[in-house]
C-alpha cells in the first residue's frame, strides 16, 4: 500500500472528515476558557486548547475503534471503519493514538501544574469510556464526563498557579466550573442518546448497553429533558458569574435549535436522529458565541 493510501486510512480512523466530534468538545471548553479569563484568553491558551482538543478526540477515536472492533462488525454504519475492516492493525491504531495523545500532553506541559494533573484524570476517563458500555446501563454518562473535562482544565489553565497537588487544583478550579461540567454532561447525554438511537436495533442484537436502550420509549422525552437541564444550568451559572443579556440571547438561540431537533427525533427515524446529532455542535457554538460576545461588550 502506498504512503498516501496509509495516510488516508489514518485520517479515516481519526474521523478527519467529520469535525463535529471535536467541535462538540471544543465549544464548552472555549466557553469555560473565556469565562475563566473574563474574555479573550490570549493566543497561547487558545491554541493549546484548540489543538489539544483535536488531538485528544483523534486519539480517542483510535482507542474506541480498537475496543469496539468486534461490536462494530455487526453495525452497518461502522463495519467499514479501518480497524474493524482490518485495513489498520490493532497495534498500529494504538500506536497512532499514543502519538496523538503524547502530542496533546506536550501542549498541556506549556500550561501549569494543576492543569497537567487534571490531564491525567481526563486521559483515564477517555480510555475508560469504550469499555463502559459493557458494564454501565448509560455509558453516555461516562462519555459526558470525558467530553466535559476540558471545562475544569480551562479554568485551571487560566487561574492556576505553579504549585502541585490537589489543593492547587482546588484553588484553580472554582465550584462553578464543576457545576458547568455537570450541566455540560446533560448536553452530552442529549446528543449521544440521539446518536445511540441511530444504532439501537443493531445494539440490541449485539447485546451492548446504551442510553437509547435503557430509556426505551422515554428516549425522546429524556433527550429533551437533558437539553433543558443543560441550557437552564448554564444560563443560571452564567448569570451568577456575571454574564448578561447577550449571553442569554446565545442560550435562546441554542434553545431554538433544540426545539428544531425535537422535530427531527420525535419519530425516531435513523436519518432524523443522526442529523440531530451531527448538527449539535451548532448548539454549543451558540452558547460560546453568547459568552464571547457578552464578555467582549463589557
Amino acid at each position: 500500500m502506498s504512503q498516501a493510501s496509509r495516510v488516508s486510512l489514518y485520517l479515516d480512523l481519526i474521523r478527519w472528515d467529520r469535525p463535529a466530534g471535536w467541535l462538540l468538545l471544543l465549544w464548552p471548553t472555549l466557553s469555560a476558557l473565556w469565562i475563566a479569563h473574563d474574555g479573550f484568553p490570549g493566543w497561547h491558551l487558545l491554541l493549546v486548547f484548540v489543538f489539544g482538543t483535536i488531538l485528544m478526540r483523534s486519539a480517542g477515536c483510535c482507542a474506541n475503534d480498537v475496543a469496539d472492533r468486534e461490536f462494530d462488525r455487526h453495525v452497518k454504519r461502522t463495519a467499514q471503519r479501518p480497524v474493524t475492516s482490518g485495513a489498520v492493525g490493532v497495534r498500529e491504531a494504538l500506536a497512532l493514538g499514543a502519538v496523538l495523545a503524547l502530542a496533546a500532553f506536550v501542549l498541556v506541559l506549556s500550561t501549569n501544574p494543576p492543569t497537567i494533573l487534571l490531564s491525567f484524570a481526563a486521559l483515564a476517563i477517555a480510555l475508560a469510556y469504550p469499555y463502559a458500555k459493557r458494564v454501565v446501563a448509560m455509558p453516555q454518562a461516562v462519555l459526558g464526563v470525558a467530553f466535559s473535562f476540558g471545562i475544569p482544565m480551562a479554568f485551571s489553565a487560566a487561574l492556576g498557579g505553579r504549585d502541585w497537588g490537589l489543593s492547587a487544583i482546588g484553588a484553580a478550579v472554582p465550584p462553578q466550573a464543576w457545576l458547568l461540567l455537570l450541566g455540560n454532561l446533560c448536553w452530552v447525554l442529549a446528543y449521544d442518546t440521539e446518536y445511540a438511537m441511530v444504532d439501537r436495533d443493531d445494539d440490541l442484537v449485539i447485546g451492548i448497553q446504551t442510553s437509547a436502550i435503557t430509556l426505551g420509549r422515554f428516549d425522546v422525552a429524556a433527550v429533551m429533558g437533558f437539553y433543558a437541564l443543560y441550557l437552564a444550568s448554564w444560563a443560571a451559572l452564567g448569570r451568577s458569574l456575571g454574564l448578561g443579556l447577550v449571553f442569554l440571547l446565545g442560550i435562546a438561540v441554542a434553545a431554538a435549535q433544540v426545539a428544531w431537533h425535537y422535530t427531527l427525533i420525535r419519530d425516531r427515524s435513523r436519518d432524523g436522529c443522526f442529523k440531530a446529532f451531527r448538527l449539535n455542535h451548532w448548539v454549543g457554538f451558540a452558547v460560546f458565541a453568547g459568552v464571547a460576545l457578552d464578555l467582549a461588550g463589557r
